[in-house]
């Protein structure tokens, strides 16, 4: 049997530690704390001056009651988009696409030989981590690349509330190759919930912005839409070589 490569498995030890503290604190969680401390300093992915900020949420976090640990956990995750965990949050929102997404990311995760055994929705962070981490590391990093965007947006939103959290919002952007001081992108603005809801128009598709093309693979990515006007472009592009 081939023994994995040491790298790897810091890599891997790193993603599992990191998903490890995004989830919620209870009496189990807090059990953990220092092996998880130890976890990340042994792999030595991250830089000193990082690790030293995910040990002051520890600390903080050693230092606080139970109750209070865990009430602000939620006050932080829970009670708001901007700092929502969930990734498609970001990008569907309450819109019908975020269901097709879940299934396709659930079709993911399977083909990979995992299944989920968590009360955790697929598109939440720590599942996307705790799945990152069975995957080759250049795989991995490029997964959170294309989460990255998103990763920006929830560490700007966790920063501004004056967070400790924020210290593994910028680990997670470190592991991406990420610069965690560089502004994110704007979200998106939401749209009115019957114009997200409204039906699309004949043969155009299953989705509310319609599909590519009928009979033609419709792969799921958590990335920005594009705008409108780059949409329109390539349309005009498209009849024009017709013609």
């Amino acid at each position: 049997m081939a023994r994995l490569d040491p790298r790897q498995a810091a890599f891997a030890q790193t993603l599992r530690a990191l998903a490890f503290l995004l989830r919620y604190p209870d009496a189990e969680w807090r059990v953990h704390l220092d092996e998880v401390s130890d976890a990340l300093r042994t792999s030595a992915v991250l830089g000193s001056a990082r690790l030293e900020r995910i040990e002051a949420l520890l600390d903080s976090i050693r230092g606080a009651d139970e109750l209070e640990a865990e009430a602000a956990y939620v006050e932080l995750f829970d009670r708001g988009r901007g700092t929502a965990l969930h990734l498609f949050e970001h990008v569907h929102g309450d819109s019908r696409e975020r269901g097709p997404a879940m299934l396709d990311l659930i079709a993911t995760y399977e083909q990979a030989g995992l299944a989920l055994n968590t009360d955790e929705l697929p598109d939440h962070l720590t599942v996307l981590l705790e799945y990152a981490s069975t995957q080759p590391r250049e795989a991995a990093v490029a997964l959170l690349g294309e989460v990255a965007h998103i990763l920006q947006r929830i560490h700007g939103a966790v920063e501004k509330r004056g967070s400790a959290y924020a210290a593994v919002l910028a680990a997670l952007l470190d592991v991406a190759g990420v610069d965690s001081a560089a502004p994110a992108q704007p979200p998106e603005p939401e749209l009115d919930i019957d114009e997200a809801w409204q039906e699309p128009a004949a043969f155009d598709g299953c989705g509310n912005a319609g599909q590519q093309g009928a009979g033609q693979p419709q792969p799921v990515h958590v990335v920005r839409r594009a705008a409108a006007a780059d949409s329109q472009a390539a349309l005009n592009a498209a009849q024009g070589a017709r013609a």
